[in-house]
């Protein structure tokens, strides 16, 4: 099991925000629109991280020690894209920065 099935902490720590053209009532677009918020002219974010307190609506489980996402398959490219290595337990600052935040210890960094 990666570290990130036990941890969730970036998903209840920073905004989820990713272009409109995500959002499957755009074309070619996936993630399920209404599990997100505008936020601009051309932003969406995930429900649930615009403002304190935080945490995805995808977001299942309990932070620290098994979490999953609902919609995986379809999430953003910002998810996508967030601490690349720590699904094989390299985390960067920002992961390490999210675990911090709910009292988990980080992983170990990320060779430049």
């Amino acid at each position: 099991m990666s570290p990130c099935q036990h941890c969730g902490a970036c998903c209840a720590t920073y905004r989820v925000s990713f272009h409109s053209d995500e959002v499957d009532d755009m074309l070619g677009g996936r993630v399920p629109v209404g599990l997100t918020e505008p936020i601009g002219a051309q932003l969406a974010c995930m429900c649930g991280t615009a403002s304190a307190p935080l945490r995805c609506i995808a977001l299942r489980g309990r932070i620290g020690d098994a979490v999953s996402c609902a919609i995986y398959e379809f999430r953003p490219q910002a998810c996508h894209e967030f601490a690349p290595l720590a699904a094989v337990g390299g985390g960067d600052e920002a992961c390490n920065d999210a675990r911090r935040r709910h009292r988990l210890p980080p992983l170990r960094p990320v060779a430049a």
